[in-house]
């Protein structure tokens, strides 16, 4: 069923036309400041209106579908510098949205701002959970990075205040438990772009990618993505590039003073990589791994990476 149109976006009136909030007070203070309050409301505060208590992981409420609308009207549909669409500079965005994302005929593509804008309102509020944040994710990574960085990151503060199970790291919505989690997720990606260590990026990048698939996730592979990232580094600093991980931990521990227990503890997470579930070598049996296993070892690695980078830098190994 499809959800209420709202005359304002504080109003719970049924219509059937696009709302009219340009003059709302409301609606010019969040232009500026979009609101990302988590104080409960008073309503549930008594216990009378239930409060989020667990994530939105396989459906999206009404609160967080509105403001998810909310947020794509402020940071892009509002900007549209054009009544007319041939004329504006969002034309190419809009061409990508039919042609690549819904993969529609351009020709049923509204010629005017008002037109294109009911178009896709019609659409997001009869999506599924997850073409909602399809579409997110696709604006994300197509409105020019200043505007779209900033759509980004309130995204990232209304899925925190919503309780979405779901964040954006570096472009890519991923599936999460916490801050600090998608903190070194972002800061080894980082890390490995500053230093030019492409294969170390290349592979955090695939095992998130691969984690991140809401339709098809690949687990097992994104764990081996995530240990190969660690690889990589590790046969950086050893200066040779034909070590194993564990042949490159023990050339490089004296190197950056590696602790005796971390350097055990991933080795051993390497001998699980190599025999559970055949990760690093072909199946033969139906793989068991799961998000928390892929996750565990993505955090885990990103970590590690980041700790090694630190350390080479302070023993002066150039990488």
């Amino acid at each position: 069923m499809r959800a209420a149109v709202f005359r304002t976006n504080i109003s719970g009136t049924r219509t059937g036309q696009r709302p009219q909030i340009r003059n709302c007070i409301f609606f010019r203070t969040l232009k500026h400041k979009p609101s990302t309050e988590t104080l409960m409301k008073f309503s549930e505060r008594l216990g009378i209106i239930k409060a989020k208590d667990k994530l939105q992981i396989d459906s999206i409420d009404i609160e967080l579908r509105n403001s998810i609308w909310n947020l794509v009207q402020i940071y892009f549909l509002d900007t549209i510098d054009s009544r007319f669409i041939s004329l504006s500079s969002s034309q190419e965005l809009f061409i990508n949205l039919w042609h690549n994302h819904l993969k529609i005929p351009i020709d049923t593509m509204g010629k005017l701002k008002e037109s294109i804008i009911s178009q896709i309102r019609n659409w997001f509020f009869d999506w599924e959970w997850f073409e909602i944040y399809d579409f997110v994710e696709f604006m994300v990574n197509e409105i020019p990075s200043n505007m779209g960085n900033k759509f980004r990151d309130e995204c990232n503060k209304l899925f925190e205040r919503e309780l979405s199970g779901y964040r954006f790291i570096n472009g890519v919505l991923a599936q999460i438990t916490n801050a600090n989690e998608i903190e070194e997720i972002d800061s080894a990606i980082s890390n490995s772009t500053q230093h030019n260590l492409v294969g170390v990026k290349t592979h955090l990048e695939s095992a998130l990618i691969k984690l991140a698939d809401k339709i098809s996730p690949d687990y097992r592979n994104s764990i081996k993505e995530s240990i190969s990232a660690v690889e990589a580094i590790s046969k950086v600093i050893s200066s040779n590039s034909k070590d194993s991980l564990g042949g490159a931990l023990d050339k490089i521990k004296g190197k950056i003073n590696l602790h005796p227990s971390l350097e055990r503890g991933f080795k051993q997470i390497y001998g699980y990589t190599s025999d559970a579930d055949g990760i690093r070598h072909a199946l033969t049996e139906q793989s068991t791994c799961d998000f928390e296993d892929a996750k565990y070892m993505l955090v885990s690695s990103s970590a590690f990476v980041n700790y090694l980078i630190v350390k080479a830098n302070k023993a002066g190994i150039i990488i």
